[in-house]
């Protein structure tokens, strides 16, 4: 017996609240059509922190701001099957959500 084919999916974006909505639609899809899936996995979120130095800084003292972006990231697998994969494609991506698949 040969295991099934599966179909590595990384989703990534700055904003949570997006991404959890559009896992939440995949994981949907994928329900409705009983195959099997594993996920979604939370992998860490990576911090990119940028300090600059706030101007005007009085008289000898320095002032520094500190900006922050994190990147949320969601790992799912799914086994290879041509229906779900018709319609995931068929799924909008919003602009703030980055998708890479792997089959």
């Amino acid at each position: 017996m040969s295991t099934p084919r599966m179909v590595k999916i990384k989703i990534w974006s700055n904003n949570i609240n997006i991404l959890n909505e559009f896992m939440n639609k995949i994981t949907d899809i994928v329900k409705r059509t009983g195959v099997k899936m594993s996920g979604p996995i939370p992998l860490p979120t990576k911090r990119l922190v940028v300090r600059t130095l706030k101007l005007p800084h009085g008289e000898g003292k320095k002032k520094w701001e500190k900006w922050e972006m994190r990147i949320h990231k969601r790992l799912l697998y799914i086994a290879a099957d041509e229906r779900v994969m018709k319609q995931l494609i068929r799924v909008r991506v919003p602009p703030e959500i980055w998708m890479e698949i792997e089959i």
